[in-house]
């Protein structure tokens, strides 16, 4: 049951639907629940086609009032960690990166890499993404500042025997377990450490040049050489500090950015102007939430530790700065300011930032591709999902694309074994369907399609599934081309409606929706997003010869064949008009008068470049 308007109270907090079984399968949260809420409870038909699925599913509502906004955002990330609703966006990348960590409970301190949860009384440096890195890192750092590194009952045994291990003797270990450096020397060593870390690597070269040049001012060579080679080392071990900032500042840029029904989002952290760390996190985009959503629903992720949140943050979304900068502001415990710039060095690390989180979500969907393992599963859930008798081995997937009514062109796109097998791929003329009809075109396209079914010269297989592009409508159109065709029964067909992301098979009454973030959805939505873009580069292509072909109209002598050869030699009708008549004369096969011809049609007033106008999609 869904309370009354006027029962919802107008405070800020959160809002849990549930389903019939009493399962949370939303969380959300609202600076005005009454408001936030009352933008539910409206027609199905007015609302979009996801938070319809949501509305249709939810059976009751019930909400938790809270003092704050900020607070609702913080109960809002703990009720959706324990619920883990349906409908709610998921992180993806739910590992843990590793840290630099020093236990100073103990005397003498030894660094590690760590994974497990931060606790108490132990510093924390990081997070880190490649691991390999680091550890190649603390080694090149072990030879300018070298801190211990055995294991207690190592260090307990070399000071019984009053004998140092072979670390001391090539320079990474100091010798406390001898009596070679006190407390207050290792102490020392320990906050080189902490610095490098935290980004601040300036007064550490200093204070080793100094020390060289005070060794050879004394001549002593060995010294001096040690502290040249720690130098050396310090160079090493902080190049992958990527330097952005030359102010010694001290802050974090965080990135959003979104493709289909998913999201990345990048953390840099930046200390004395030095990125020293990055953290990335994918997002299944459920309801298709705007950036500023997303990155509301991982703050509580990116920023765990309160020793970790700096005192600015920017990033490049329109974030809500009195909501994030409040939510950071409680965890650090004092005030954190929250920016979007617009330009100077701050912006040119937003961009950095943006072409990172784009880079590491590319290379998410090649790994996805091509992961034997993540495409069998794919396609065992589609299988199960559609009820087939066995996963498809081959799919393929049409896609119609037009301006208008004009230019109607469809296409055909297949993956085999989950991979694009784009010799397969195949282009539509649409000739039989007049007007904007994208109904009659599916029909036309997929009953041509099926003329070859039964060849064998290798231009075409027979499909496990094919895959319409549309609703209802385009799917019984293609079942009609099937029937057309003499193959009713034979083919297995299902329906992608875009926006709704539902897919429709025959005869079955309600639509079927995949496993939010489940690699069936994410095969399903390459395929459909392949045809589409297969669909348009075809119709612009088409549109962008019938453009040139009526330019040239008109033009005593110049038919389709010297039209052809013309823009084949020039490239595109801009280079054909920036052409001489001295250099269209010159083309031995055009004869003169036509040359001439052209060239005054082409400087005519009456001849108009081609308007750029947005592509329509079937």
């Amino acid at each position: 049951m869904f309370p009354k308007p006027g029962a919802i109270p107008r405070s800020s907090g959160c809002y849990l639907f549930k389903n019939e079984r009493g399962t949370v399968i939303y969380v959300g949260k609202a600076r005005s629940l009454a408001q936030r809420l009352g933008s539910y409870f409206q027609r199905l038909d007015t609302l979009a086609p996801k938070t319809r699925a949501l509305m249709e599913e939810a059976t009751a509502v019930e909400w938790i009032v809270t003092p704050s906004e900020v607070d609702a955002l913080i109960l809002e990330n703990e009720l959706i960690k324990e619920n883990q609703p349906h409908y709610n966006v998921r992180l993806k990348d739910d590992k843990t990166y590793p840290y630099v960590a020093i236990d100073s409970r103990a005397p003498f301190p030894v660094p590690y890499v760590t994974r497990a949860q931060h606790v108490g009384s132990v510093r924390y440096f990081g997070p880190f993404v490649d691991v390999r890195a680091l550890r190649a890192t603390m080694d090149e750092l072990l030879q300018v500042f070298p801190l211990r590194t055995c294991t207690r009952h190592k260090y307990d045994y070399q000071r019984r025997i009053q004998r140092p291990c072979l670390l001391y003797d090539i320079g990474k270990c100091s010798g406390p377990c001898v009596g070679a450096i006190d407390a207050a020397g290792y102490d020392a060593l320990v906050e080189s450490w902490a610095s490098f870390f935290e980004g601040d690597v300036k007064p550490l070269r200093r204070s080793l040049e100094t020390r060289m040049a005070e060794a050879a001012t004394n001549q002593h060579y060995e010294a001096a050489a040690r502290f040249r080679d720690g130098l050396a080392a310090l160079a090493r071990a902080s190049n992958d500090q990527i330097i952005v900032l030359d102010d010694h500042t001290n802050l974090d840029a965080v990135a959003v950015r979104t493709a289909g029904n998913r999201a990345g989002v990048v953390r840099f952290r930046i200390r004395h102007g030095r990125i020293i760390g990055r953290q990335v996190h994918f997002v299944d985009r459920a309801l298709d939430e705007e950036p500023v959503e997303v990155l509301e629903s991982v703050l509580a992720s990116l920023f765990v530790d309160p020793l970790d949140v700096p005192r600015e943050v920017i990033t490049n979304v329109e974030a809500d700065a009195s909501l994030v900068a409040g939510f950071l502001s409680e965890r650090r415990g004092s005030t954190v300011t929250v920016t979007r710039p617009q330009r100077g060095r701050r912006r040119r690390i937003l961009e950095m930032a943006e072409a990172d989180a784009d880079a590491v979500m590319e290379r998410d969907s090649h790994r996805r591709e091509y992961d034997y393992n993540v495409r069998s599963r794919a396609l065992q859930e589609i299988g199960a999902a559609l009820g087939l008798q066995r996963p498809p081995f081959r799919i393929e997937c049409f896609d119609m694309s037009h301006l208008q009514g004009t230019n109607y062109v469809g296409s055909m796109v297949v993956f085999e074994d989950g991979v694009a097998k784009k010799s397969d791929y195949r282009r539509f003329h649409v000739r039989e369907t007049v007007g904007n009809d994208d109904v009659g075109a599916m029909f036309e396209v997929v009953r041509r399609r099926l003329s070859h079914w039964d060849e064998t010269d290798g231009s075409f297989h027979e499909p496990d599934l094919i895959v319409i592009d549309g609703g209802l409508p385009q799917l019984h159109a293609a079942m009609h081309a099937a029937e057309v065709a003499g193959l009713d029964g034979r083919v297995e067909f299902t329906a992608l409606a875009k926006r709704e992301e539902l897919l429709y098979r025959p005869d079955v009454a309600v639509p079927i929706m995949l496993e939010r973030g489940s690699e069936a959805l994410y095969l399903v939505q390459r395929l459909r997003d392949e045809a589409h873009r297969f669909a348009i580069t075809f119709h612009r292509s088409k549109r962008g010869r019938a453009m040139v072909a009526s330019s040239l109209e008109g033009v005593a002598g110049l038919g389709p064949q010297r039209r052809s050869r013309l823009l084949l030699e020039c490239g595109s009708l801009d280079n054909l008009r920036a052409m001489t008549l001295e250099e269209l004369l010159a083309l031995p096969w055009l004869p003169d008068e036509v040359a001439r011809s052209l060239y005054d049609h082409l400087r005519a007033p009456s001849v108009r470049r081609p308007s750029k106008e947005t592509t329509e999609d079937g």
